[in-house]
Parts: structure tokens; sequence; C-alpha cells
């Protein structure tokens, strides 16, 4: 369709059954609120665990305590201070924080440009660079592999923790780590299956401007 025709099709009155069914997208709307709101409980957990760091770093044993509890970290002897273990458990906790935190903002920001009303963030120096092509499927893919991401977080906090956890869990998380890999590669290669025209336009679109 033209310009001109999608101009006149749009200028057209929109029945009101129609209008009112198109207007339940605004029901998501506290959805994406709550969503804020969880990402502000993830960055205040974030500063108290950061703080707890800093605290046991400087001799603190209540703020070691809550780490090992928090963290869950098991030895044999008591823990008296910091070691390499523990520092690198509440980092790599510190990391699940800020990768879950970049999964609720794709969420919010995708999810809400792309079901319930666009943002007119063009040509704002701030616009994420792949919400000018985010669509469903995008964003799908994109949830998918932050999923992945979260997840090999998880898993290596396990192994480096492996005698807190028994080896039926060991193999638990591993399976379910590959379930997400697997789930990840098929939503790709479904999204590739699906739409291969467009992904053809853009990498001859992309030759035609590398020329």
């Amino acid at each position: 369709m033209s310009l001109p025709d999608a101009e006149r099709a749009y200028a057209r009155p929109i029945p009101v059954l129609p209008r009112l069914i198109f207007a339940t997208r605004w029901l998501q709307l506290p959805l994406y609120l709550g969503l804020i709101v969880a990402q502000a409980l993830y960055v205040w957990h974030f500063w108290v665990e950061l703080t707890h760091l800093i605290e046991a770093a400087f001799g603190s044993q209540q703020a070691l305590q809550q780490l090992v509890t928090s963290i869950g970290y098991k030895a044999e002897a008591q823990v008296t201070g910091l070691n390499e273990t523990i520092i690198m458990l509440v980092v790599l906790a510190l990391i699940d924080v800020v990768m879950i935190s970049n999964l609720l903002i794709m969420v919010i920001v995708g999810g809400y440009e792309t079901f319930v009303s666009r943002m007119y963030l063009e040509g704002h120096p701030d616009q994420p660079e792949w919400l000018s092509h985010v669509n469903a499927s995008v964003l799908k893919v994109k949830l998918a592999t932050a999923i992945i991401g979260i997840s090999s977080i998880h898993l290596l906090k396990t192994f480096i923790n492996a005698q807190a956890y028994t080896d039926k869990v060991l193999i638990a998380q591993t399976a379910i780590h590959i379930t997400f890999l697997i789930s990840a590669m098929a939503i790709a290669a479904t999204d590739r299956i699906m739409f291969p025209t467009d992904k053809a336009a853009k990498q001859v679109d992309g030759r035609s401007k590398n020329d």
C-alpha cells in the first residue's frame, strides 16, 4: 500500500466496536508499570548486596554472614573472612541482577512499543538500536537469548559452589540450561523460516550500503 493509500485508509472512521477492542491494549499498561516497580526492587537489592560486600571487605562479620547466607555458600570450616569463592559468587549474583534488569528493560520498552503504543523515540540519542526494528518475533528471540545468559550465570554459580548441591540438582540445572539453549535455537530457526524475505532484504540493503 502506497503512502497516500495508507493515509486514506487511516482517515476512514473506525467503527465503535473495533475501536473499543483496540483500546483494550491499554489494559497491559498496569503490567508494565508493575515491571518498573520490580526493576526498582532489583536496583535496591543490588545496592544492598554491594553494600554488604564492601562492609565484609572491611571486616564486618555481620555483613559477611549475610553474604554467605544469601549466596548459599557452604564450607567445611566456619567462614571468618572473605575469600575468592565468596567474592566470585557475590559478583556473579550482582551480574545476575543486572542481566535480569536488562531483561526487564527489554520486556518493558519492547513490549510497550510492540503491543501498546508507539514511544516516538526516533532521533533520540539514547534510543536502543534494537528498538528501531523490534517486533514480536525479534522480541521473542532477544528474550530467549537473555534467558540463556541468566541461566548460564546461575549454572556457573552452582558449579563454583558445587559442594552445597547434590548430584541430582547439578544434573537437573544442566539439563534445564540445555533445554533453554535448544528452545532459543528453535525460536531463532522458526523466525528465520517464517520471515526469510525480510532478513534477505536487510542483508542486501546492508551490502549495498557497504559498497
